[in-house]
């Protein structure tokens, strides 16, 4: 018996089937996921009213320039060191620590100005301090 050898045919893997499949757990899997932000920051932003509050006449106004000067009422300051600051708030309002403290900064005022005009009046005890706004006419 004389067996023929037979020809070897090459495997021919069929790739459909398989890439049908994982098509169709990544549609599955893109919509269950859940979409969370868990790396925003949730912010509750202040909001200016229409009307502003009567200004009381004892308030202590400190103003920011934008070259990051401080005045006081009204009256500039020699220099911008957080001592000086310190003594002419305590100089426009004496004792009283109830009086409030309303900080109004030029849009171009550095925030470091702004924050240690808020830190200097909070360090002196004072416990109202307001930031002034403007409102844009909506």
């Amino acid at each position: 018996m004389r067996f023929q050898p037979r020809r070897a045919e090459e495997p021919d893997l069929n790739m459909t089937s398989l890439i049908d499949v994982v098509l169709l757990l990544l549609i599955f899997f893109m919509l269950s996921t859940r979409f969370i932000d868990e790396g925003r920051l949730q912010l509750r932003l202040p909001e200016a009213g229409v009307e502003p509050e009567a200004v009381q006449r004892d308030a202590v106004e400190i103003e920011v320039t934008a070259q990051g000067g401080y005045r006081v009422n009204g009256r500039a300051l020699i220099n911008n060191s957080r001592e000086t600051l310190a003594a002419a708030i305590g100089k426009a309002a004496g004792n009283n620590r109830a009086i409030p403290v309303t900080v109004r900064a030029d849009a171009r005022a550095t925030h470091q100005s702004v924050v240690t005009a808020m830190d200097v009046a909070g360090q002196a005890g004072y416990r109202q301090i307001n930031i002034a706004t403007v409102n844009d006419g909506q």
